[in-house]
């Protein structure tokens, strides 16, 4: 009796437009604060130091709710180091996944054998140029946004814009779908590479 109640109640939700087969990334990293620590310092010896932004990334990696991250803001403030070094090593290491790490300004070399992946990590977004093939213009970073909304991809993306320039930028549609499809970080404060 429960299990036809369960069938009913699944049934229902199929129809209503449910996706039982929820291929999302989901992770949780153990102790995600020390984890992050130890990888700054890997990078950045004994002195770094630990700054605000630093805190919202390890809340994400203790539970990233299925979402992918977007680190944005003024430069030399650890966003690229963390989202294209640390966060590589945290994944394969602590989750056994693959984040395919790219930089904007290769994308329209890289697109093809990066678009098929399924945790892709965007270095530099608004330093690429619209890409020109064939005669067909391609807003690559457009058609990423798109990709992981309709296949489920994991976006982890770093970039100097606000989120009022990435609007201007790329469109309401696409700053919309981000909203939907990351946890948005600001990063903000003077370069530590000073």
């Amino acid at each position: 009796m429960v299990n036809e109640e369960l069938n009913k109640i699944i049934e229902q939700q199929r129809s209503s437009g449910f996706k039982a087969d929820d291929d999302r990334i989901h992770i949780e990293t153990r102790n995600a604060r020390n984890v992050l620590m130890r990888g700054l310092v890997h990078f950045c010896g004994e002195e770094t130091q630990w700054l605000p932004e630093y805190e919202e990334v390890a809340e994400w990696l203790a539970d990233n709710k299925s979402r992918g991250l977007l680190c944005y803001g003024n430069c030399g403030r650890g966003k690229s180091l963390i989202c294209q070094k640390i966060l590589p090593i945290i994944f394969q290491n602590w989750h056994g996944l693959i984040m395919n790490v790219v930089s904007m300004a290769e994308i329209s070399n890289k697109f093809s054998s990066i678009s098929d992946k399924k945790i892709i990590s965007l270095d530099d977004v608004g330093t690429e140029s619209i890409a020109n093939q064939y005669g067909e213009k391609h807003d690559y970073f457009r058609e990423l946004v798109d990709l992981a909304e309709r296949k489920q991809k994991l976006l982890v993306i770093t970039t100097n814009l606000s989120l009022s320039e990435i609007k201007e930028r790329y469109g309401e549609r696409t700053i919309d779908r981000l909203h939907s499809l990351t946890t948005t970080i600001l990063f903000k404060g003077d370069s530590l590479r000073k």
